[in-house]
């Protein structure tokens, strides 16, 4: 396996909805990856698939309505929750901490659809991004640190040339 197979990896997981930058940073770093480049590439990756979202926003709406048809049935629990955090604290609320609730992508769609901006929503959702990755980052250090596992990374027992 080569190193750069790794990281590009880390860069297409973190843009996918399901794993998010926050979940990848963790694993590539237990995995034995640097922390720099895990943290920069799984940021970049996560917020370059918000950015798709926001700027399609009006494609996937329609796309959505196709696919569900005109009922109006019963709400996600997903949406109520977003919806919450909408009433609360607004786009700033629901950027922050949306993601750790319903995810990056999901943050996105909600709040330009609940009345918040193209670019002020990037803008909210670039700095959650930022901030999430940079928190579960430290986190995963001082735990890595605290349990003493910094040369037992998984990836370590492959042929990896650096």
């Amino acid at each position: 396996m080569n190193i750069f197979v790794a990281y590009v990896s880390v860069f297409v997981l973190a843009a996918i909805p399901l794993f998010e930058a926050y979940g990848v940073i963790p694993v590539a770093t237990i995995a034995g990856l640097s922390v720099l480049p895990v943290m920069v590439l799984g940021v970049v990756g996560n917020i370059a698939t918000v950015l798709l979202v926001i700027v399609f926003i009006n494609q996937i709406k329609n796309w959505r309505k196709k696919r569900k048809g005109n009922n109006d049935e019963k709400t996600s629990k997903r949406s109520v929750r977003a919806q919450k955090l909408w009433g609360k604290y607004g786009l700033p609320g629901l950027a922050m901490l949306g993601p750790l609730v319903v995810g990056s992508h999901l943050t996105a769609l909600m709040s330009i659809t609940f009345g918040g901006t193209k670019r002020k929503t990037f803008y909210w959702m670039t700095a959650s991004i930022i901030t999430w990755g940079f928190v579960f980052t430290i986190l995963i250090l001082l735990g890595i640190d605290f349990l003493g596992l910094e040369e037992r990374g998984f990836i370590n027992y492959f042929d990896i040339e650096q």
